[in-house]
């Protein structure tokens, strides 16, 4: 199977000496993805760290990519600065994402528009282009992981969120659908389904954050990466959506 518009990433890959493995980090200026990329240059990779005002980095193994996911082309734009500059993609962190809590009748289109843009063309933009140049390496292989919520799993009256059940329910969906199309190929994907975590969108530990996890306590960056880290090095893992949340989607 010859993937679809890839010809200038095939390009690329011949023109290129090997290196070391390659991940591209979305939502890579905070929080979880920060961390991911930091996780991500400890194992040796390098990395191309996008977000929309994504930092130069002093790191020659980090390529900062500002982009916006809400924009047409922007995963075709991202995946070639990341093939031009290291010649190929291994891996795709899809730790970019929106979450606006409202009641349902309350969301506006303005952010139906956003949360969808961002949770679902987003990764729709970037994994559509960074696979294809997966597939264009003679050798194959690559890992997809995506960030999504408990809440998809186990609904709270407490917590209304319909539009990210919406979206982060579809990323559970498509990590099984393209888990068996590429598997072939030797592409992984998998999806790290995620509880509250402690980051600058929740920097107030409250007591009503601890609740919602019967482990009692709230979830730290860390869990979050090492979850990633795992699934990064289990080769024999895939279509998984592993539940990092303290007990969140067995119930409260």
């Amino acid at each position: 199977m010859k993937p679809s518009r890839s010809d200038p990433a095939q390009a690329r890959a011949r023109t290129h000496k090997p290196g070391p493995k390659v991940a591209v980090i979305t939502g890579a200026d905070g929080g979880i993805g920060s961390a991911v990329v930091t996780a991500y240059r400890d194992l040796g990779y390098a990395v191309v760290a996008t977000s929309r005002s994504i930092p130069d980095s002093d790191d020659p193994q980090v390529l900062a990519c500002r982009g916006d996911l809400l924009e047409s082309g922007v995963g075709e734009r991202i995946t070639g600065a990341a093939m031009d500059r290291f010649g190929r993609i291994d891996t795709v962190v899809n730790s970019a994402g929106v979450y606006i809590g409202k009641p349902f009748t309350d969301y506006t289109d303005e952010d139906f528009d956003l949360i969808v843009g961002v949770n679902l063309r987003g990764f729709f933009n970037v994994s559509r282009s960074a696979i294809g140049a997966m597939l264009s390496r003679d050798e194959g292989g690559g890992h997809l992981v995506n960030l999504s919520t408990s809440l998809v799993d186990q609904p709270s009256s407490q917590v209304p969120c319909a539009l990210a059940s919406l979206t982060k329910g579809g990323l559970n969906a498509v990590t099984r659908e393209l888990a068996i199309e590429f598997a072939g190929h030797g592409i992984r994907v998998n999806t790290v389904s995620l509880g509250v975590v402690h980051t600058p969108m929740n920097p107030k530990v409250t007591p009503e954050l601890i609740a919602r996890h019967p482990l009692g306590r709230i979830e730290e960056v860390d869990d979050a990466v090492q979850a990633i880290l795992y699934l990064e090095q289990a080769s024999f893992v895939t279509g998984e959506i592993l539940h990092v949340d303290g007990g969140q989607s067995v119930g409260r």
